[in-house]
């Protein structure tokens, strides 16, 4: 059986077709209009076959050949579902054909996209052999479930260099996710040059940890390194990031997380006023004071904030936050959140934010990122619950403050039924599965990785295995696909150090994700788990760090 993730729909053995040698050497041809897709194709490959990759034009014939090819593929598109992250219209045309022969593998679909996502299926089936084996002669047709499938990196805690970034978007294109969501901004740092607000990037880091908030970590964690501290993407970093990930067929999607989680905007500008506080919290846990859009001077320079960005982002889609407003009134709130929507849409993309905006309201044309609900804060419902679980006393948890949580968060219990009242889309990004910064469970721990385990992701989350992760199921919320925007995994990075932090919390738990955000539906475990675990020379080969958990039959 071959490793592909994610499995395609359609899977032929050709018999009597013979298999094709990995060994190689190797060459990709393609379509005079597919040149680009070809050079993008060979340099995700390059890491993998060095001198097996023979460079475009080589004269020598005996090779196998990655052919890709815009052809009639029979695959319908009408399975796709969602929003698409390039901002057409309609769901793009990402379904392909792959066929295995004697002499290599033919990559064909309606458009460079669907060759693109072809053309990694055909690298996984290469880069997952050994070079002493052989790939079984085969076809292969599939389409993607959701048009959306995504990824949240968190370069405000843990910044991630540009050549990092490259690498992340060389995974997710692997695994054909195509959205790379940026958490640019929080408390921790800001982290992309806004030219009308220098100062937002000028010095370090400004705020410590906000103890009410659930996606930050303790006091010793959350502190980001001093030689990162004023590390930041400028205007010409994030326009070339977002080059590349467009020849990876990836959106980038950056998020300014705003009213709450303001701590570098008001380093900046010292003199805003706190948003309207409501009656009995104000002093009562710490945090930041989020935003008072109804204040002229906060909305012009938020404005002035949101019309560089938009200006500097070639995707449609900017986030904007409106999660964990600890500290405004609802109706403060409100007015924050229609102002972030209003100016995002009127500099001319089209805004994205978390499910709390839906508070604000909810139309056809928003988009909500449904990630929490109160039994999903795995928070502790009594005293003996809470000293059962030491990591959380050791990260500040107490009874007061999980009360506070809950009643706070009770809102949250509400907030896909307002979107879907109201004929939002949610993207569908559940904390109890799709937070990749959640620790890995004990009895699923190599002694080798003992200690990254007990470092790595949120301890107010319980820990879990891999299988936890590959079990979920999209249709479990109960929502409608035709409400559902998509599906994205978030990595916080609370306790991250580096990309090696990173990926270990990545992978292998990404696999999983890309799988039931193409099919729509959870992996069988007793087969995927074979298949992923076929995957870890890819990884090493790549440079990538990942956690070799005791639930996944590693080669």
């Amino acid at each position: 059986m071959n490793a592909v993730i994610p499995s395609p729909t359609e899977q032929a053995a050709q018999g009597g077709a013979g298999s094709l040698a990995a060994a190689g050497p190797w060459r990709v041809r393609a379509d005079r209009s597919l040149s680009e897709v070809a050079d993008t194709v060979r340099a995700l490959l390059a890491p993998h076959l060095g001198a097996r990759l023979l460079p475009d034009g080589d004269p020598r014939e005996h090779s196998s050949e990655i052919v890709l090819t815009l052809h009639s593929t029979g695959v319908p598109l009408a399975r796709t579902v969602g929003v698409a992250p390039a901002g057409t219209a309609e769901p793009t045309d990402e379904a392909y054909a792959l066929t295995v022969g004697a002499d290599g593998i033919t990559c064909r679909a309606r458009t460079p996209e669907g060759v693109f996502r072809a053309a990694a299926s055909a690298a996984q089936l290469l880069l997952t052999t050994p070079p002493d084996g052989a790939i079984e002669a085969l076809q292969l047709r599939d389409a993607p479930h959701y048009a959306w499938r995504g990824l949240m990196i968190d370069p405000a805690r843990s910044f991630v260099t540009p050549d990092e970034v490259r690498r992340v978007v060389d995974l997710a294109a692997l695994y054909k996710l195509n959205v790379l969501h940026l958490h640019l901004t929080d408390n921790e740092g800001w982290r992309l040059a806004v030219p009308s607000l220098p100062a937002l990037t000028a010095g370090a880091d400004t705020s410590g940890p906000d103890v009410s908030d659930p996606d930050v970590s303790d006091p010793g964690a959350s502190d980001p390194d001093a030689s990162t501290a004023a590390a930041f993407y400028s205007a010409d970093e994030y326009r070339d990031l977002q080059a590349y990930a467009t020849r990876h067929f990836v959106t980038i999607v950056p998020e300014i997380d705003l009213p709450g989680h303001c701590a570098t905007l008001r380093a900046a500008l010292p003199d805003l006023p706190p948003a309207p506080a409501p009656e009995g919290l104000a002093d009562r846990f710490p945090f930041v004071p989020p935003l008072d859009l109804a204040d002229a001077a906060t909305h012009s320079a938020v404005s002035a904030v949101l019309a560089d960005v938009c200006a500097l982002t070639d995707g449609p889609f900017v986030h904007i936050g409106c999660d964990e407003a600890v500290g405004i009134t609802a109706d403060a709130f409100k007015v924050a959140v229609r102002e972030l929507r209003g100016l995002t849409r009127k500099f001319g993309k089209r805004p994205v934010a978390w499910q709390e905006a839906s508070r604000a309201g909810s139309g056809p044309e928003d988009i909500a990122q449904f990630w929490v609900d109160v039994p999903m804060m795995d928070l502790p419902g009594s005293a003996e619950e809470l000293a059962a679980r030491p990591e959380l006393a050791a990260s500040g948890m107490t009874m007061e403050i999980a009360s506070a949580l809950r009643t706070f968060f009770a809102p949250s219990d509400h907030d896909v039924e307002r979107v879907l009242a109201g004929g939002g889309r949610l993207l569908l990004s559940p904390q109890s599965h799709l937070y990749l910064d959640r620790r890995y469970a004990p009895e699923v721990t190599p002694p080798a990785q003992a200690e990254a385990a007990a470092r790595l992701g949120f301890p107010h989350y319980l820990p879990r295995d891999v299988r936890h992760t590959a079990s979920w199921d999209p249709a479990s919320h109960g929502i409608p696909d035709e409400s559902v925007a998509g599906v994205e995994a978030t990595l916080f990075g609370e306790t991250l150090r580096g990309i090696d932090d990173l990926t270990t919390l990545l992978l292998p738990r990404l696999g999983s994700v890309a799988e039931t955000a193409w099919s729509g539906r959870p992996p069988l475990w007793a087969e995927y788990r074979g298949r992923i675990a076929r995957h870890a020379p890819l990884w090493r080969e790549r440079g990538l760090v990942h956690f070799a958990a005791e639930d996944v039959p590693w080669a």
